[in-house]
């Protein structure tokens, strides 16, 4: 039979678990909707959340398995020859700059990851941006200060990525309504509009036209941020309350394929709010009650291809625990608003953890990644059914750039949900762009490979026909082939495009980066810019101003000499927004934003 070790350890937000030893005691178990499948156990426990980079790798914040510890630690999950994460490999990853317990995160369109705060650690005060292709971390911030006696302070505050790729970050502290605005060109805090109500504990959700929508702690209230107003809205009041009163926890938000938003809560209600599109109030009715009287307590949840969430559940608090075990794991159908029973990740009915232990994550193969707070152990849910017809992307196109570089254009690159969510403690969205290539060799069989994206111009979610389009470098060393290349939104493929690199020889290391390598200033700018970049030993160079559409507005060329080379662009006429600056130095490809104002 099924067995595994707990060790109950007093910590924090009520009771954390620690699992130090929970054994690998299966490979695949059947049951109800979808199979489990266990990974190798990875060389920490974790301590976080897990994030998908752009270049299909998984990272994992982890700590070495003590009582109360916050650490900086992190782990790499790089799928197999074959694609497979459950037989991927876990390499170590450079530590953050500060220890950080429940903090926020975004992916951001350059492709690198930015992080921040922490409920506990020392990175209240500071975010950080890591750069995937160096393996570094980078600080950012400090934050700004609203008073000298009350600095402000992010917490375990939600965040969200604006349309314009920067990120809008709740603080928490000194109050819940507090608001920065990070900003990834300049890596740094800007002090954004406060909220109407506190946002602690709340699940923020985007809205198909890039408002954000959450309850206010501990109220039947609701909300809305409309970026192109930089405000926030009141919105419609809840028929239910969804916030315990007790802790004052709340579960996830999702888009539903059908259009409507849904919201878990710790209490066994759930709601639906119908959105309008603009910026009058929506409408909340009431959902299926959670069975068993359970809740959502603080607790993870996933929209898998197939439309329906994966949720984890536990009992309600109570005056005397906030959290309590065991949880439960369902599958919510938006089609029959109805939640059915599967088995727990470890085998059995339930886990002997309390749910809001639980995390998730979209994987690109369409399966979700479900990690246990303090376990090395991590699983893979594997869903069935098939993907949800309005969620699948479209190319259209695939334009070269050079060798390893190349824009794809197309639809719903971003997807019709954020992927997998949790609340105020963590972020995990996949509603970006992933490339896979894949091929089939007569010795080894099918074989995956992952591109790296970047640069993609939209952050929405459920954008229909309007155009998408990302920047991709292939994978260092890739044989020459002909591939089936495919475009991954939260785990939902598009249909595949023949693709074969132009290199006969393979294609080399690429040396695109998102971080300083180009110099831009003044940045922002009302007019001409500067462009400052390192050209070595000399060199032919092309650099070319292309805007979010991936259209080319300005194309310049020209013989660099040696060291360091300056590039004056006139700007002035060219309409206001964020435009990319594309380098392409011989086999090199740069990268660099500028503002137009």
């Amino acid at each position: 039979m099924f067995s595994y070790v707990l060790l109950m350890i007093k910590y924090t937000k009520g009771i954390r678990l620690s699992l130090f030893s929970l054994s690998l005691i299966f490979n695949v178990v059947c049951y109800g909707q979808g199979t489990w499948v266990a990974l190798p156990p990875c060389p920490g426990v974790a301590d976080g959340v897990s994030l998908l980079l752009t270049d299909g790798t998984v990272m994992v914040k982890i700590d070495s398995g003590g009582v109360d510890t916050v650490e900086k630690m992190w782990v790499k999950l790089t799928p197999d020859a074959h694609g497979s994460y459950a037989n991927g490999t876990w390499t170590m990853m450079h530590n953050m700059n500060k220890t950080r317990l429940f903090c926020s995160s975004q992916m951001l369109k350059d492709g690198r990851l930015y992080v921040a705060g922490g409920e506990y650690g020392t990175g209240d005060r500071n975010g950080e941006t890591y750069n995937p292709l160096t393996d570094t971390w980078t600080l950012a911030g400090p934050l700004p200060s609203i008073s000298r006696f009350f600095p402000l302070q992010i917490y375990d505050g939600n965040s969200v990525i604006l349309p314009d790729g920067r990120v809008l970050q709740n603080c928490v502290l000194p109050s819940s309504i507090d608001n920065v605005i990070f900003n990834p060109i300049t890596d740094s805090y800007s002090v954004a509009p406060s909220c109407l109500g506190g946002a602690d504990e709340a699940a923020w959700l985007k809205l198909p036209d890039n408002s954000v929508l959450f309850i206010d702690i501990d109220s039947k209230n609701s909300e809305r941020y409309i970026p192109a107003l930089n405000r926030w809205l009141r919105d419609d009041t809840l028929p239910e309350m969804l916030y315990d009163v007790f802790g004052y926890e709340l579960g996830a938000g999702f888009m539903l394929p059908d259009g409507r938003a849904f919201f878990l809560g710790s209490t066994p209600h759930t709601a639906f709010y119908t959105p309008t599109g603009d910026t009058t109030m929506g409408r909340w009715t009431v959902g299926p009650a959670i069975p068993r009287g359970l809740g959502a307590v603080d607790a993870a949840a996933a929209m898998m291809p197939n439309g329906k969430i994966l949720c984890t559940f536990s009992p309600q608090a109570v005056h005397d625990t906030e959290f309590k075990i065991p949880a439960w794991f369902y599958e919510f159908d938006y089609l029959t608003n109805s939640f059915t029973e599967v088995s727990a990740c470890a085998g059995g009915d339930t886990m002997d953890v309390r749910c809001s232990m639980t995390g998730m994550l979209d994987l690109p193969d369409g399966n979700i990644l479900v990690s246990v707070q303090n376990s090395n152990q991590y699983y893979i849910y594997v869903p069935g059914g098939t993907p949800v017809a309005s969620g699948v992307p479209v190319i259209n196109n695939i334009t070269m750039i050079s060798c390893d570089t190349f824009m794809a254009t197309g639809t719903l690159f971003n997807g019709i949900s954020q992927g997998a969510a949790y609340g105020d403690d963590w972020q995990m969205p996949t509603n970006y762009p992933i490339i896979r290539l894949e091929n089939h060799d007569t010795v080894l069989g099918d074989l995956v490979h992952y591109a790296r994206t970047f640069n993609w111009n939209s952050t929405g979610i459920m954008t229909g026909s309007m155009p998408d389009t990302t920047y991709f470098t292939l994978p260092g060393g890739l044989p020459y082939d002909t591939y089936n290349l495919v475009l991954v939104a939260n785990g939902i493929a598009s249909a595949p495009t023949p693709f074969t690199p132009c290199n006969a020889a393979g294609v080399p290391q690429v040396s695109q980066s998102a971080d300083k390598i180009i110099d831009v200033y003044p940045n922002p700018t009302t007019g001409k810019t500067t462009v400052v970049f390192s050209s070595g030993n000399g060199c032919n160079y092309r650099l070319k101003l292309v805007n979010v559409l991936g259209q080319v507005i300005m194309n310049k060329q020209g013989n660099a000499a040696t060291g360091l080379t300056t590039q004056v662009l006139d700007l002035e006429g060219v309409d206001k927004g964020v435009y990319s600056i594309v380098l392409q130095t011989g086999m090199s490809i740069n990268t660099a934003k500028v503002v137009v104002q």
